[in-house]
């Protein structure tokens, strides 16, 4: 795919990840409609038209579409309605519709990250079934799109998403659960992450088709079929995450010493797309830290 001014669905437009992907669009020129639930609550930029209500309404035209929505910590019924069933139909439509490809934020949460395992690439083991609602229904939403046909789709599996904004986990939501008394870990275990510009950075390349199709999904995306791929930051563990959030917060983590995953998520392939970090761990802490000072 290659349009001069591409037009680009994105569902959940208003989320901590849509509203970056909106803006990355718009930064690469491109038209976007920003779908969301609620009126007045799209990113207000150059380009980008709101959209209030079903996707699949939104598709006419489009070149691409970035699934974003996923009700994490809602019951597994409701996970299950809106990231698989939901995520799937918009995908069937835009086939129909003539959309050249999908890009999907799956989650590396899919992967058995047990401890003793070593670094893990895209072929790398899913965790089983029963692991979880969470690991459970994105699992179940990235084989749902595998079996609509006749559509490029990307799975992009980032983990741990770092950046502020009042619905993200990593920078809000898991610094209130440490706030309540859930501070015990593993210092050394390996807390895999990425910050949201540079995971919006590869959703909005690959959407706009600066990312080449190949038949080789280790050069590009495969065309008219559905390729994970791993994007994550440089290496970090539990003990500079939650040593930072202590620091803010004044109140000091519970080290544990149990086996724990230590190793990394590879990014060869993404790097080989042409993409890498470029917000690196000192910068996204410090957003951290500077966040939770403040509230």
């Amino acid at each position: 795919m290659s349009v001069s001014s591409p037009v680009v669905v994105v569902t959940g437009a208003n989320g901590l990840v849509g509203a970056a992907v909106c803006r990355a669009l718009a930064e690469r020129s491109a038209q976007v409609r920003a779908v969301v639930r609620r009126p007045g609550t799209a990113p207000v930029l150059d380009g980008v038209t709101e959209h209030v209500g079903d996707a699949a309404d939104a598709l006419s035209g489009a070149d691409a579409v970035v699934t974003t929505v996923h009700p994490m910590g809602s019951g597994r019924d409701e996970q299950h309605r809106v990231g698989v069933e939901g995520t799937a139909r918009i995908a069937r439509a835009a086939r129909d519709i003539g959309v050249a490809r999908l890009v999907h934020v799956s989650t590396a949460g899919v992967y058995d990250r047990s401890a003793g395992l070593g670094d893990l690439a895209e072929d790398a083991a899913l965790l089983p079934p029963g692991s979880g609602d969470y690991p459970d229904t994105k699992n179940a939403a990235d084989v749902a799109l595998a079996e609509v046909g006749g559509l490029t789709t990307v799975l992009v599996r980032p983990p741990a998403i770092a950046g502020a904004g009042e619905t993200s986990v990593w920078n809000t939501l898991r610094p209130q659960a440490f706030g309540d008394g859930d501070r015990s870990v593993n210092p050394t275990k390996s807390w895999a992450w990425v910050h949201v510009e540079d995971l919006a950075a590869m959703l909005a390349d690959l959407a706009v088709g600066a990312v080449a199709t190949s038949e080789d999904p280790e050069q590009g995306p495969v065309p008219g079929g559905t390729t994970p791929v791993l994007v994550a930051g440089e290496p970090a563990t539990w003990g500079d995450y939650l040593g930072a959030v202590g620091e803010a917060v004044g109140t000091a983590p519970e080290w544990t010493d149990e086996p724990v995953w230590t190793g990394q998520l590879l990014t060869d392939r993404a790097r080989r797309w042409g993409w890498a970090p470029r917000v690196g761990l000192d910068r996204a802490l410090a957003e951290l830290r500077h966040g939770l000072a403040r509230s």
